[in-house]
């Protein structure tokens, strides 16, 4: 073999699963020029005087992960806020509070994520906060995004104390004296909150689908890749190389851009366009814009973005049947049936996919008729629509994923009792009776749906081995069957399969000659590995692109 021809790098010895079912194992991996150039028997491996030869010493070798959903520049930023994850009980929010203020004395907004929606043992007010802290502007972001909690003083420095008009299923709660609770329904209005932290302009991708106004200055651009660099970093140290990220407009793209032209860009990203209830069909020309300006192999578009409701803890995911114990609610779809089934139909005929929030089953319902009534206009395609989370589901509708090519992108760490997330008060928000009917993933796969997982961070961790861990482990429900798929298949959903949702299989997401270099490389073998202890493993290494992009101290 010519010396020019030698792999940059050898990958030798290690426990080598492809996602490819031509060549299902291997020993060994080498990469030129940031692709594969060899899959196969540690002892056939090509081996020059310049590879680098990393032994990999019986250690689990996958293709770098797919995160199919996750909001990359928000999560970047979130690291900097007080982080209150399973902490719960007013002294111990308290405390995180009173040191995370004396360490940022000039912060404009003292801005927590993470908050449980029973963090003090019922609903949470301003009042709650304000004993906290009342002298600085407070608040609590959920752990889901959807709702944030803020003191008197951030209610009132942001012109909402007396309430505000809202966007249709936004709402800020108001109590009978007029004045805000403190609880803040979904981005519009919680919009004014964030905007004291500086950081409104960030969430935009995902609150209104529209561009910073004016555009952000030189300094505060450079800030934001800053926030975008430590998003990336976080995904390579948990070994994911792809992204679909689930909030976007031409500022995140350029964003993106940028990193990019630094050469700091280390993940490949799938940004949306995030078409919203106010927009009109002729915004679509934004999305066209975008898919034509970002087709490359680490910066691309070509999908939008829909909300069709909700969450369920706050009881604005979109229900067929009422929620237990209310006076017949069901929460509003975001779009009706037939605007979407048009909107829908739209963007299909111009050529983009189909991503929705879908969260209730009235909600999955909406958007699988919506996407028949594309399929019907316009004729099959290899579009790949996919729905998001599809935590509650009608029967009727799992084989319906299948027959129209949808995917089913869900998040195994989301389910509750299956790691971070409690089983109460969610699963007495659906309905007992209902669970049978929730967070189903296996029906799905048996019904033929492609799966793709993933965490939704900041949501959940964004770490894919405890989301393997949580799809392996995660309970069955009162009345309800065994959800959970099989290692092979969930490392699948976490590779090939994100990689086939995102339009990116013929790129990453399988070990196979002539595929980019993007690899993942554990701790251990995951095969032998108890699966409660799954978490306990690392990411020794990951490659983007031919690149090293994180290497642990073990390897």
């Amino acid at each position: 073999m010519p010396l020019d021809k030698f792999p940059d790098l050898l990958l030798l010895n290690g426990r080598v699963q492809t996602m490819d079912p031509a060549q299902p194992f291997a020993q060994a991996v080498a990469a030129t020029g940031g692709k594969i150039t060899y899959v196969g028997p540690a002892d056939s491996a090509p081996c020059g005087p310049n590879t680098r030869v990393i032994d990999c010493a019986g250690r689990t070798v996958l293709p770098g992960f797919v995160e199919s959903h996750l909001h990359l520049v928000l999560g970047g930023a979130e690291l900097a806020h007080l982080q209150l994850g399973g902490v719960t009980g007013f002294a111990p929010v308290a405390a995180r509070f009173h040191d995370y203020a004396v360490q940022h004395p000039d912060a404009p907004l003292l801005l927590a994520q993470g908050g449980d929606y029973d963090l003090f043992g019922g609903a949470t007010r301003r009042q709650d906060l304000d004993a906290i802290i009342a002298d600085r502007p407070v608040a609590i972001m959920a752990a889901d995004h959807h709702t944030v909690w803020a003191n008197t003083m951030a209610l009132r420095q942001a012109g909402i104390l007396h309430g505000a008009a809202m966007p249709h299923g936004h709402e800020v709660v108001l109590a009978a004296d007029g004045t805000a609770t403190g609880e803040l329904r979904e981005f519009e209005a919680f919009a004014p909150i964030l905007a004291l932290g500086g950081e409104a302009h960030l969430y935009l991708g995902i609150s209104t689908g529209e561009d910073p106004s004016p555009w952000p200055t030189a300094e505060q651009f450079e800030q934001d890749i800053a926030k975008l660099r430590r998003g990336l970093g976080h995904c390579a140290r948990h070994g994911i190389t792809s992204a679909v990220n689930m909030d976007g407009n031409l500022y995140t793209l350029s964003l993106l851009e940028e990193a990019q032209s630094r050469d700091a860009l280390t993940v490949r990203v799938k940004v949306p366009f995030h078409f919203k209830p106010h927009m009109k069909l002729a915004d679509l020309d934004r999305a066209t814009t975008m898919a034509t300006r970002a087709q490359g192999d680490w910066v691309l578009s070509g999908f939008v973005k829909f909300f069709m409701d909700g969450v369920v803890d706050s009881r604005t995911a979109a229900m067929l049947r009422p929620y237990p114990d209310t006076d017949g609610h069901r929460a509003d779809l975001l779009f009706s049936p037939d605007r979407f089934a048009d909107i829908a139909t739209e963007v299909d005929r111009r050529g983009l996919q189909i991503a929705v929030h879908a969260i209730g089953d009235a909600a999955v319902r909406c958007t699988l008729d919506g996407i028949a009534t594309a399929r019907r206009t316009n004729g099959p395609n290899d579009l790949r629509h996919r729905i998001e989370h599809i935590e509650l589901i009608d029967r009727a509708d799992i084989g319906r994923f299948a027959d129209l090519g949808v995917t089913a992108s869900v998040q195994p760490v989301h389910a509750p009792g299956a790691l971070d997330f409690p089983l109460e008060p969610t699963m007495t928000v659906i309905g007992w009776d209902r669970a049978a009917d929730a967070y189903l993933c296996r029906d799905l796969a048996d019904a033929g749906a492609r799966i793709a997982f993933a965490s939704d961070w900041p949501v959940t961790d964004i770490s894919v081995l405890r989301g393997i861990k949580a799809a392996l482990t995660r309970p069955s429900y009162q009345g309800g069957t065994d959800q959970r798929l099989d290692l092979d298949a969930t490392l699948y959903a976490y590779t090939a399969g994100g990689a086939y949702a995102a339009g990116m299989d013929h790129l990453t997401g399988t070990l196979k000659t002539g595929m980019a270099a993007d690899i993942a490389v554990l701790s251990g073998d995951i095969t032998t590995c108890p699966v409660n202890r799954i978490d306990e493993l690392s990411v020794s290494l990951t490659i983007a692109g031919g690149q090293i992009t994180h290497q642990g101290t073990d390897i």
